[in-house]
């Protein structure tokens, strides 16, 4: 073979194994998972360290890396083009048009970027030194063809992206993530719908999870102390509010641990008991507003130590308690112990239905079966069919909302005790 021709084809072989490098690193730098970088990162992964840095100025990276790519090809076409047409003649043109748009495709860009994408993060750390030295030399013609984009850009008044993203942008990138890697396997799936509920705490508010008013269990102050002592020990709970006058006016919480020390300190004698001062025991009450988000609560509960709060209504009524717990529930799900009061709370049937007491909550209810019930103006079912209902329903009736069949089971009073739903038919 003549030596000159033999030269021009390893000169092309090596730039097509250029523009195949320059391709698979543009996909790999820009599909690499930026979390998961980071996070090697703070590890102390120089490579990912040096990906980071180059992905920071995103404009000069892709300038260089295409403007080395466009050279590569164009140098490879030229001489392919100059080779066949002393081969072959003016023909050469078309042959050497024809078979370097399919190697350059075929071999340069799907395959190297193919590879890319399934291998993004471990290629974008193998090529990252490389790249580094790519941009280094091509950076100040990569700065100047940016200047000349953005100059056309300003003249047809186009506005270009600034690369940092919008809070609420950031926080819907992350739940698509969450979305993306939660797939089919069940802890994956537990483990996104906490995930969701915890960007979700700056949007319930306290009254959605609180234990309402007529559920608490709270002990008249002016009551005999053996009495009260009496109560706290038969209660499931360690704090335990105290009223004066009306079960609304509570004016202290004592903890069943404070009431246990101070008896023990009267020696356990039966007649010590009367002795005890219980409003001296119990710890002043602190009222939160049933607006108070549950990520402001959380804080506050972080901040002050206390694990208990009493919810009110913007005119200081009573509406119900909140505790550390119920915020945690929020977040993983039921929290039981041997203490705790049983529920029947929710009911899955062999039929497809659901049968739920009317105080559980449209949220429980949508992570446990992944609906979409809305929760923006009722927290519970009950209250979703009171408001869409516009009336107090009698058991037996049945309504259709949102293509979910809810039929009324039970009703105490003016409350909406047991329902049943039946879920929208699944294809």
């Amino acid at each position: 073979m003549d030596p000159f021709l033999a030269t021009t084809l390893g000169v092309i072989l090596l730039m097509l194994l250029f523009s195949a490098f320059f391709s698979g690193s543009e996909t790999a730098l820009t599909a690499a998972s930026r979390p998961r970088l980071h996070h090697l990162e703070r590890s102390g992964n120089e490579r990912a360290r040096l990906v980071n840095r180059l992905r920071r100025n995103r404009e000069r990276l892709l300038g260089s890396i295409l403007i080395g790519n466009n050279l590569v090809n164009i140098l490879a076409s030229v001489l392919a083009t100059r080779v066949l047409i002393e081969l072959t003649g003016e023909a050469g043109v078309i042959y050497a048009t024809v078979i370097m748009t399919v190697v350059v495709v075929l071999f340069s860009e799907v395959m190297p970027k193919t590879y890319a994408i399934a291998h993004a993060d471990r290629m974008a750390l193998a090529v990252a030194p490389a790249v580094r030295m790519t941009v280094a030399v091509f950076s100040p013609l990569a700065r100047t063809v940016v200047f000349l984009v953005n100059v056309i850009f300003r003249i047809f008044r186009i506005r270009t992206a600034t690369g940092h993203l919008a809070p609420g942008m950031v926080e819907q990138e992350l739940r698509g993530a969450i979305e993306l890697h939660r797939g089919t396997d069940r802890g994956a799936q537990h483990e996104g719908v906490m995930l969701h509920s915890i960007l979700d705490l700056d949007e319930v508010e306290v009254d959605e999870v609180m234990v309402h008013r007529s559920d608490v269990i709270a002990v008249n102050a002016d009551l005999p102390t053996a009495e009260i002592i009496t109560a706290v020990v038969n209660s499931p709970f360690t704090r335990i509010p105290l009223w004066r006058e009306k079960p609304e006016n509570i004016i202290g919480v004592l903890h069943a641990k404070a009431l246990l020390k101070a008896f023990e300190e009267k020696a356990g004698a039966p007649a010590g008991a009367g002795k005890l001062d219980i409003l001296t025991l119990a710890s002043a009450p602190w009222f939160v507003p049933e607006s108070t988000s549950l990520l402001t609560q959380l804080q506050a509960f972080r901040r002050r130590g206390e694990h208990f709060a009493i919810v009110v209504d913007e005119y200081g009524d009573l509406m119900g308690i909140v505790t550390l717990e119920d915020i945690l529930e929020e977040i993983v799900g039921d929290i039981s112990d041997e203490h705790d009061i049983p529920r029947r709370g929710i009911r899955p049937q062999t039929s497809g239905t659901v049968i739920v007491d009317g105080d559980v909550t449209i949220r429980d209810l949508n992570r446990r079966f992944d609906w979409r019930l809305p929760d923006e103006e009722a927290a519970t079912v009950a209250g979703l069919v009171l408001h869409e209902s516009r009336q107090i329903p009698e058991p037996g009736q049945v309504f259709t909302f949102y293509g979910f069949r809810f039929e009324i089971l039970g009703r105490s009073g003016n409350r909406l005790t047991a329902l049943k739903i039946a879920p929208p038919a699944q294809d």
